[in-house]
């Protein structure tokens, strides 16, 4: 009786994702992204309703040029919004990766997910406290690029442990970061694109390209 003819290209596929399954956490789900994306659009709505209410005639480019007595009035209302957004794009982003870890057999916090989550939250820790200085000293026009950029850099991070678009996104962030230097006034409407329609964009793609 001959022995089964083994096809060694086959043999090298299954070795390659065996290894790459080991080396990545590729559990994260791109209803994650979406989830968190829909969170930061409607994190900018109720900051752009606040900004209204407080400053009727400029909203937003008020804040940029307000005073070191309005910045200290209006600092407690953000910081609350702004944890607000945080811990509700978390709670959406755990519970659908959760879900996806349990279905693939993966371990959600194993040395991998250590690994990916320190790599996130170092610079997003230092990017957050940098930016909060750049409120605290008036340069509230950069608090947007400032936070796209810093989180641009932990996705391109982390992007080593987790899968290839969220070094692109990373990239995305960065660029948007970048550009938004240049318009001091449309910080919401960058939060918006970047956090907001970013994060669903790709989370589409890493959806329709994986879990569906």
């Amino acid at each position: 009786m001959s022995k089964p003819v083994t096809d060694p290209l086959a043999q090298l596929t299954e070795i390659r994702a065996i290894m790459e399954r080991s080396s990545r956490f590729i559990s994260l789900s791109g209803l994650s992204g979406v989830g968190a994306g829909v969170v930061a659009l409607l994190g900018v709505g109720a900051g752009h309703l606040y900004l209204q209410q407080r400053y009727p005639y400029a909203g937003y480019l008020q804040l940029v040029q307000s005073t070191p007595a309005e910045r200290q009035q209006a600092l407690p209302a953000l910081l609350l919004l702004a944890f607000g957004i945080i811990g509700a794009a978390l709670a959406v982003a755990t519970f659908f990766t959760v879900r996806r870890a349990r279905r693939a057999g993966q371990p959600l916090w194993s040395a991998l997910g250590r690994r990916l989550a320190i790599s996130l939250m170092v610079p997003l820790v230092a990017g957050g406290l940098f930016c909060l200085a750049l409120f605290w000293q008036g340069a509230v026009g950069l608090v947007v690029p400032g936070l796209l950029l810093f989180y641009g850099l932990a996705l391109l991070n982390a992007s080593k442990y987790t899968l290839d678009e969220i070094r692109w996104l990373g990239l995305t962030e960065m660029v948007l970061g970048l550009v938004a230097v240049l318009f001091p006034g449309f910080g919401l409407a960058f939060f918006a694109l970047g956090f907001g329609l970013g994060h669903i964009g790709y989370g589409l793609l890493m959806y329709n390209r994986y879990e569906r």
